[in-house]
C-alpha cells in the first residue's frame, strides 16, 4: 500500500463465521496529536470472523483476517480518504487521544416510523475516505468500491480467497455475481442462475418504487447504489430465548446495545409497526426451515471395502411457496450447507459427522468391511438447520484378512518348535488357509513356506539344536491374502549344559564370600542358562545346601563366621536338565578387627634425636594373627594443638621401635595400633615424650656487606636454622688465608662484624659458628671474599665426560681470578687440535656437546674472562668418544622369485610323457614365504653381529651377519608390516621405517564332486557352490579328468562351471574321476578319486501289437527282441476289457498269445512290453506300446461274403485306433477356434 495522499485505497470488510454483521465499528487508532501537520500512524481493527481487503499501488488485492490491527500511513497528517456508499456517513471522534473513525448508517435511508438510534452527524473535512462495513445486506457496489473484482476473484490471492463465507455475504454487481468461496468454477451462471438474478433485479425495483411512494416522514428514493432491504428479520427487537432454534437468539442483547440498521420487510407498507414486521420475517424463516426439514435420503453409490460414495439433491420449495408469489418471479436461491452423518451401530444408534460443506456429493473413508452402515445428510442455511433425512443404510463389501499377529512359541524341543496362532479379523469373508513362511534357520531375509492349512498351529521337526528361526505368517480368504504379520525369532532347545569350572573367590569378608563362576564351555550364547550355588561348611556335617538359584554369574553367601572355610561348588541347568556338580573350591571368610595393643611406654633415656617405645600385644587378635604394628608420631602437645598432624614412623612385626631423626628438646606424641588379617585396630591414648637439647647446627655462611674494601671487610650473618633446643648465646667467626689453619677473628652475640687488617688482591676465607648452653655447634661453609680487582689466570685443563656415544659434557674449574670474578669461560672445540671453533660463551662451568660421532677423536680449551681482561687457554685436551649401536637400516628390497632358492636342494621336474627330465632349482613358495635384502648400515666402532626383522604380530627373527634373508611360514594373502634393526656387541640400534609386504594366496583345494544324474550312457557330475554356467569373469576355475582303459587320467572338461555331462558311457560300467580347481595363484592339488557307476538300460519300447480275431477269440503277436548283453528278454501282456483297467493277460518269452472265449459286444485293448532279466539285479520293465483296439464284429444285413466283411473289420479297426491318440487334439482345436471366434465378435461389436 502507497504511502502517499493521493493513491486511492480500497477496502471491503466481509463478515465471518455465522453472525449477520459486527456491532462494532472500524475503530482508525491516531498516535499522533498533531493531526495536521505531522504524519501519523492509524490503526484499523479487525474483528474476530471479519476480513479486512485492500487494492496495493500495484494492482494486486489483499486480504486480512481478524483479529488483527493493520497499520496505515497518513503522510501529511490527514486522515485517509474513506469512500462512503449511499445510505451512510461517517463521524470521527476523540477519546483519551485516541482518534476513531465511525461509519455509521443514516437514518434517511430507512423508510418507515422507526427513529434512528443516531442522528447523521455533519460531513467531516475529508468525506471521501473509504468505507469499511461489516453487514450481511446485499449491496450494490460502490463505483470505486470492489474494483477489479466483478467477474472473479481476479489479481487475489489464494489464501486470502477462502476467507469470504458466501452463505452470510452476497455481493452483486451490475456485471456478475462475486463467486462464492472464491471458486472460479461458480463465477460461470448457468441459464437458471440469469434467470434468478434477472427477476431478483426486477423484484428489487418494483419494491424501491413501492417503497419510495408510501414511505412518510421524507424518506429518500432509493438509487440503484444504495443498499437494498434485507430480506432476513429485523434485528430491533431482541427476541425471546424460546422463539428461534439452533442458538439465533444468543447474541440479542450483545447486538442490542450497538447501533443497528433497521429495514422494513419487502412489499409490504412501510407505516406499520415492528411487531408486524418481525411476524412476516418469522414466516419467512418458517418456510426455510420446512424446506431444510424437506431434503431427501442421500443415494449410496460406488460401494467398496473401506469407503462408498454419497450424493443428494438440494431441498426442494414447498408447493405453498410457489403460491404466494405467482406471477411474481421468486427470491434467489438461497446457499445451503450439508452435513452428512454416519452411524455403524444401527439405525438408532450415535451417528458421527463425516462430510460438511457445500457440495451436493461426499465420500466416505476408511469404512471397515462387511459392515452395515446407516447414513443421512442434514442441510443448514444461515443460522438455520433442518432435521435429518431419512438414514440410507448400506453394507460394505469384503476384503482380504488383516494383518495377524506374530505366531507364538507353544512347544519346544532341541529339533522341533510347535507354533500357534490366532485367526485375524476375516473382513467378511472366511479365512480358509494360512501361509506359515520362515528362513529355514540361515538368518536371511529371504522366506519359505513351511505351512499352508486351514489349522492355527504347526509342527516343526528335523531342526538344528540351539538354533534362531524367523517366522511370519499371512491369512488367506476368497479375497486375497493379507499382509505378512511381524518377524518372530524362535529359538530351539539346547542340550543338557556341560559341568561349569570350579567357583573363584572375587572378594571376601568377614561374614561373607563374594564367588563368580563362568559358563559352561561350548554352550551356546542363545542357551539360557541358570546355575545353582551350592556351598559346604567345614566341620558342620550337612553336607552342600543350595544358597543360590538364579541366571547370575557371580554371588555374595552373607550371614557367615568369620576365619571359617567353606566349600563351594556349582550345577547348571537348562531346560534340558541339570549337568554334574563343578568342582569344588573352598574359600574362608576374613577375620575380624583386632583390639588395640597394651602398656604402651618408653624404653629407656630418651635420647636427643630419639628414644625407644615398647607396648605388649592386644588381649583380642580377632582371629587371626597381628601381623605388624604402626607406630604414629606427632611433634608438639596435644593440649596446645587442638589437631595434631601424625607420621607414622614403624610399621613391623616387633613390639618395640626405635623413633629417630627427632628435633633435639621437642615434645613428641606417640601411639600404636596393630594390623591382622582382619584389618586395623583402635589406636592407644597417646604418650608425652620430652627430647633433650643439642648444640645448635650449622649457620648460613656469613656475607660481605657492600663492596669489599682494600683492608677490611664487612660480615653479616643469620642465626641458625636449628637452635638444639636451646637459645643461641654466642656466634664465632674464623679467617683463612693462604694456609689451611686457620684463627678465630671475632667472638659475641651480634649478627655482624668488621675484619681489617687485609691484603689487597687477595683471596680470604671465613667461617661461623654457633653456641647455646649444650655447646658450640660445627661451623659453616667457608664464604671467600677477594680483595682488589685481577686478570683471571690460565684454567686448568678441562674435563670431559662422556655421556653417549653422541654426547659430551666438559666442565671445568675456576681460575685464580686476582680479585675480580669471572664474568664468563670460553669454550674450542674441534676434531684437530689446530682447527678447533668457538662452541660456548658463558659463566656456566660445564656445556654439554651434542650431535657427535661415535669412535671419532675430538680436541677441546678453555679460558676465563674478567672485568679486567681476558685469560690465556689451558691445555688443550684430546677425548674419543666411544662405540656405539649401528645405525638404521636405510634400504629395504624385496627378492624376485626366481632369487628365493632353497639352496643345496634340487628337485626333479618330469613332462607328460616323462621323455624329457630337467634339473630345476627347488624355489620357496611366494605363498609363504617373503624374501629380503638390505644394505649394512654403519657399525658405529663395533662390527654388526646379527639383524632382527620384525614382523608386527608375529615372534621377530633373529639372523646373522648376512643382508639377505626369507621369512617362511606366513600366512597366504596376508599384509605384514616390516621393519629391519642391526645389533653388535654394544646393543640394537634403531628399527627402520616400516614397509609393507604381501604374500600370495594359495592354490585354490579341489572341489567335492557329486554325480547328480545318471542314465545308462550319460552322467551328470556337479561340484562346488555356484551357478552352473558361470561368467567369463569368474577367476576360479576347474579341471575335471576321467581314468581310461591304460589307468592315465584324461581331460573332459576345463572352464569357471560347476557341472558336467559325460556322454557315450556304457551300461553298468564304473567310472573314475578326479578334479583339480586352479586361479591366479596356480594350480591346486587334485581331488580324491571318485567313482560313479551306470545303470543298466531299460529294454526298447515294442511297436503296437497285431490283433486278429478267429471266431470267438482273438490272436494277439508282437515283435522279438534279442537278448541284452546276455540278459534275457520277456514280454508282459496286458489288455482292457470296456472302461475297466488293464490286467496282465499273458507274462513270457513267447511272441505270441491268443485269447479265448471273447464277448461278441465288448471292445478290447491290447498292450505289450519288454521286460529285462538280470541275473544280479530286479527286473527291469521297459515302455509299454501304443494300445490296439478291437471292436466287436459287426452283423451283415446285406449278405456279403465272410472275406468282405474282415476286412471291413480290420480297415475299421486301424481307423478306429488312431481316435484315441486324436481325440483331445480335435477338442483343444475346437475350443480355440471357438474362443478367436469370440474375442473377434467382441472385438467388432462392443469395443468399437
Amino acid at each position: 500500500m502507497g504511502t502517499e495522499s493521493e493513491t486511492e485505497v480500497q477496502r471491503m470488510a466481509v463478515l465471518g463465521e455465522t453472525r449477520s454483521w459486527s456491532p462494532k465499528p472500524w475503530e482508525f487508532r491516531h498516535y499522533n496529536c498533531d493531526f495536521h501537520h505531522k504524519s501519523e500512524v492509524i490503526l484499523v481493527q479487525v474483528n474476530p470472523g471479519e476480513a479486512f481487503t485492500i487494492q496495493r499501488d500495484d494492482g494486486q488485492i489483499q486480504c486480512i483476517t481478524g483479529p488483527a490491527q493493520v497499520p496505515m500511513m497518513s503522510p501529511n497528517g490527514s486522515v485517509p480518504q474513506i469512500y462512503v456508499p449511499p445510505g451512510y456517513v461517517q463521524q470521527i471522534i476523540e477519546e483519551n487521544g485516541v482518534r476513531r473513525v465511525l461509519v455509521l448508517p443514516q437514518t434517511e435511508f430507512h423508510p418507515g416510523g422507526h427513529s434512528p438510534l443516531h442522528h447523521p452527524p455533519p460531513p467531516p473535512p475529508h468525506a471521501h475516505l473509504q468505507a469499511f462495513i461489516p453487514h450481511p445486506h446485499i449491496m450494490h457496489p460502490h463505483p470505486h468500491l470492489y474494483s477489479g473484482m466483478a467477474g472473479g476473484t481476479g489479481d487475489m490471492n489464494p489464501q486470502y480467497i477462502s476467507q469470504y463465507h458466501p452463505a452470510h455475504t452476497a455481493i452483486y454487481t451490475e456485471q456478475d455475481t462475486h463467486p462464492p468461496h472464491g471458486r472460479a468454477a461458480f463465477a460461470h451462471r448457468d441459464e437458471r442462475a440469469s434467470k434468478t438474478y434477472e427477476r431478483l433485479q426486477k423484484k428489487l425495483k418494483e419494491r424501491q418504487g413501492v417503497g419510495v411512494g408510501g414511505g412518510g416522514g421524507g424518506g429518500l428514493a432509493l438509487s440503484k447504489d444504495s443498499p437494498p432491504p434485507s430480506p432476513q428479520k429485523s434485528r430491533g427487537t431482541p427476541p425471546s430465548g424460546g422463539d428461534l432454534q439452533n442458538g439465533l437468539g444468543g447474541k440479542a442483547t450483545e447486538e442490542q446495545a450497538h447501533p443497528s440498521t433497521t429495514f422494513t420487510a419487502l412489499g409490504k407498507s412501510p407505516g406499520r409497526g415492528k411487531e408486524t414486521e418481525s411476524g412476516e420475517l418469522d414466516e419467512d424463516a418458517k418456510a426455510l426451515q420446512e424446506r431444510l426439514n424437506s431434503i431427501c435420503k442421500p443415494v449410496v453409490t460406488d460401494i467398496q471395502a473401506r469407503g462408498a460414495s454419497l450424493s443428494w439433491v438440494v431441498p426442494s420449495q414447498t408447493e405453498g411457496d410457489d403460491e404466494a408469489d405467482e406471477g411474481v418471479e421468486g427470491p434467489v436461491e438461497p446457499s445451503f450447507t450439508y452435513e452428512v452423518s454416519v452411524s455403524y451401530s444401527g439405525k438408532d444408534g450415535k451417528y458421527k459427522s463425516a462430510y460438511s460443506g457445500v457440495e451436493l456429493s461426499a465420500t466416505l473413508q476408511d469404512l471397515r468391511p462387511a459392515t452395515d452402515y446407516h447414513v443421512r445428510v442434514q442441510a443448514m442455511c444461515n443460522c438455520l438447520q433442518g432435521i435429518p433425512s431419512e438414514p440410507v443404510s448400506f453394507t460394505t463389501l469384503s476384503c482380504e484378512p488383516d494383518r495377524p499377529v506374530p505366531p507364538r512359541k507353544t512347544g519346544v524341543t532341541k529339533s522341533s518348535l510347535v507354533l500357534q496362532w490366532k485367526a485375524p479379523c476375516d473382513n467378511g469373508s472366511k479365512i480358509q488357509n494360512y501361509i506359515l513362511q520362515w528362513d529355514e534357520g540361515k538368518g536371511t531375509t529371504v522366506f519359505e513356506q513351511c505351512y499352508y492349512g486351514p489349522l492355527k498351529t504347526y509342527r516343526l521337526t528335523k531342526l538344528s539344536t540351539a538354533s534362531r528361526y524367523s517366522f511370519r505368517l499371512a491369512a488367506k480368504n476368497d479375497m486375497g491374502v493379507s499382509e505378512f504379520s511381524e518377524v518372530v525369532h524362535i529359538m530351539t532347545s539346547c542340550s543338557v549344559p556341560a559341568p561349569p569350572l570350579s567357583p573363584e573367590l572375587i572378594q571376601s569378608g568377614v561374614t561373607w564370600l563374594c564367588v563368580r563362576w563362568h559358563r559352561p564351555a561350548g554352550s551356546p550364547k542363545e542357551d539360557e542358562i541358570s546355575y545353582v550355588l551350592e556351598m559346604e561348611e567345614e566341620g558342620s556335617g550337612y553336607g552342600f545346601q543350595a544358597s543360590y538359584d538364579g541366571d547370575e554369574l557371580s554371588h555374595t553367601v552373607r550371614n557367615l563366621h568369620r576365619s571359617t572355610t567353606y566349600r563351594f561348588r556349582v550345577i547348571a541347568y537348562n531346560a534340558e536338565g541339570k549337568s554334574n556338580p563343578s568342582s569344588v573350591s573352598e574359600f574362608t571368610t576374613a577375620p575380624d578387627r583386632p583390639s588395640c595393643p597394651c602398656r604402651l611406654s618408653v624404653k629407656g633415656k630418651p635420647h636427643p634425636t630419639s628414644f625407644r617405645l615398647t607396648w605388649d600385644p592386644p588381649k583380642d587378635n580377632g582371629g587371626s594373627d597381628v601381623t605388624k604394628y604402626v607406630v604414629e608420631l606427632s611433634e608438639g602437645i596435644s593440649v596446645c594443638i587442638s589437631s595434631p598432624s601424625w607420621n607414622q614412623v614403624y610399621c613391623g612385626s616387633a613390639m618395640e621401635c626405635v623413633c629417630d631423626d627427632l628435633s633435639p628438646g621437642c615434645s613428641y606424641q606417640a601411639r600404636v595400633h596393630c594390623i591382622s588379617a582382619g584389618g586395623e585396630s583402635q589406636l592407644t591414648e597417646p604418650l608425652q615424650v620430652q627430647t633433650p637439647p643439642v648444640p645448635p647446627g650449622p649457620c648460613q655462611p656469613p656475607r660481605v656487606i657492600g663492596k669489599p674494601k682494600a683492608r677490611e671487610v664487612q660480615l653479616r650473618w643469620a642465626p641458625p636454622l636449628v637452635d638444639g633446643g636451646s637459645a643461641v648465646s654466642l656466634y664465632s667467626v674464623e679467617m683463612f688465608a693462604q694456609v689451611d689453619e686457620g684463627w678465630e677473628v671475632y667472638q659475641g652475640s651480634e649478627l655482624d662484624c668488621t675484619v681489617g687488617s687485609l691484603l689487597p688482591g687477595r683471596t680470604y676465607g671465613f667461617r661461623l659458628r654457633a653456641a647455646n648452653k649444650a655447646g658450640y655447634g660445627p661451623f659453616s661453609e667457608r664464604t671467600e671474599v677477594t680483595t682488589g680487582p685481577g686478570a683471571p689466570e690460565a684454567c686448568r685443563p678441562p674435563h670431559i665426560n662422556c655421556k653417549s656415544p653422541t654426547c659430551a659434557v666438559i666442565s671445568w674449574e675456576v681460575p685464580p681470578c686476582n680479585g675480580a670474578a669471572v664474568s664468563e669461560y670460553r669454550l674450542e672445540w674441534g676434531a684437530a687440535e689446530g682447527s678447533m671453533q668457538m662452541c660456548y660463551t658463558g659463566a656456566a662451568l660445564s656445556h654439554e656437546m651434542r650431535g657427535l660421532l661415535p669412535a671419532t677423536n675430538y680436541f677441546c680449551r678453555v679460558q676465563a674472562v674478567n672485568v679486567a681482561g681476558v685469560g690465556p687457554f689451558s691445555e688443550a685436551v684430546l677425548c674419543q668418544t666411544p662405540c656405539s649401536v649401528p645405525a638404521p637400516v636405510s634400504s629395504v628390497h624385496t627378492l624376485r622369485e626366481s632369487e628365493m632358492i632353497v639352496e643345496g636342494s634340487r628337485t626333479i621336474e618330469r613332462g607328460e610323457d616323462e621323455e624329457e627330465e630337467e634339473a630345476r632349482p627347488l624355489l620357496y613358495s611366494p605363498s609363504t614365504c617373503l624374501g629380503l635384502h638390505w644394505e649394512a648400515p654403519c657399525d658405529h666402532g663395533s662390527e654388526i653381529t646379527s639383524y632382527l626383522i620384525d614382523l608386527g604380530e608375529r615372534q621377530p627373527i633373529l639372523t646373522g651377519p648376512v643382508t639377505k634373508y626369507i621369512i617362511q611360514n606366513l600366512q597366504p594373502d596376508t599384509t605384514y608390516r616390516i621393519r629391519i634393526q642391526a645389533l653388535n656387541s654394544l646393543g640394537v640400534g634403531p628399527f627402520s621405517h616400516t614397509f609393507k609386504l604381501k604374500t600370495k594366496p594359495l592354490p585354490p583345494l579341489p572341489p567335492r564332486l557329486e554325480c547328480t544324474a545318471s542314465s545308462h550312457q550319460t552322467l551328470r557330475l556337479k561340484w562346488g557352490d555356484g551357478p552352473a554356467k558361470a561368467q567369463p569373469t569368474d577367476s576360479l576355475q576347474y579341471h575335471l579328468q576321467m581314468e581310461d582303459k591304460n589307468g592315465r587320467f584324461i581331460s573332459l572338461y576345463k572352464g569357471p562351471c560347476h557341472t558336467h555331462k559325460v556322454q557315450r558311457l556304457n551300461e553298468s560300467t564304473s567310472y573314475t574321476f578326479r578334479i583339480q580347481a586352479f586361479n591366479e595363484a596356480g594350480e591346486g592339488p587334485f581331488s580324491t578319486v571318485y567313482t560313479f557307476t551306470t545303470p543298466r538300460s531299460p529294454p526298447a519300447p515294442l511297436k503296437a501289437p497285431r490283433v486278429e480275431r478267429v471266431d470267438e477269440s482273438c490272436e494277439v503277436s508282437w515283435e522279438t527282441l534279442p537278448p541284452m548283453k546276455g540278459d534275457p528278454v520277456i514280454y508282459c501282456l496286458q489288455s482292457m476289457q470296456g472302461n475297466s483297467e488293464f490286467k496282465q493277460i499273458y507274462k513270457g518269452s513267447a511272441t505270441s498269445h491268443q485269447l479265448p472265449n471273447l464277448s461278441s459286444s465288448t471292445e478290447y485293448r491290447f498292450r505289450v512290453c519288454a521286460i529285462r532279466q538280470c541275473q544280479d539285479a530286479p527286473e527291469i520293465i521297459g515302455p509299454y506300446s501304443s494300445t490296439v483296439i478291437l471292436l466287436p464284429p459287426r452283423v451283415d444285413t446285406s449278405g456279403v461274403s465272410g472275406t468282405t466283411g474282415s476286412k471291413a473289420a480290420e480297415a475299421q479297426k486301424q481307423k478306429r485306433s488312431l481316435t484315441d491318440e486324436q481325440f483331445s487334439f480335435l477338442i483343444i482345436a475346437l475350443l480355440a477356434v471357438t474362443s478367436i471366434l469370440i474375442a473377434v465378435a467382441i472385438q467388432y461389436f462392443v469395443i468399437e
